[in-house]
């Protein structure tokens, strides 16, 4: 399944290097959207300019929508690729709560239609 992603900059120029690495890096992210034809997302990099003192500060920003689902992330550091790296690893994380969280209620419906079947199985 390949989630189709709109890339915003700001205050920057979008290289074929920075593009490269935004690719490479959310292409991890796809093995846990499952099969949900409705995925996308919107990938945001750019500097931040008020509120600093230290020169540059990079920002990256990830929305993405999974099964209905809105999921988003944001990461500020000294360095665009290190940015980029703690906002696809929040996303990962994310991912895999959500994941987790909607096993466990598949689990348990298939559960309790289990219960009930073993009921209706029984004698009075």
């Amino acid at each position: 399944m390949k989630i189709n992603f709109d890339f915003k900059t700001t205050n920057i120029e979008m290289t074929e290097a920075i593009r490269e690495y935004l690719y490479k890096r959310l292409e991890k992210l796809e093995k846990f959207t499952g099969d949900d034809a409705g995925s996308y997302g919107q990938v945001e990099i750019g500097t931040t300019t008020s509120g600093q003192h230290s020169g540059e500060i990079f920002r990256a920003e990830i929305n993405l929508t999974v099964d209905g689902q809105n999921f988003r992330t944001e990461s500020k550091k000294k360095d665009l690729y290190s940015a980029i790296d703690e906002a696809q690893d929040e996303m990962i994380r994310a991912l895999k709560s959500y994941r987790g969280k909607r096993r466990t209620l598949f689990r348990k419906g298939g559960y309790q239609i289990k219960k009930l079947l073993k009921f209706r199985g029984k004698k009075l």
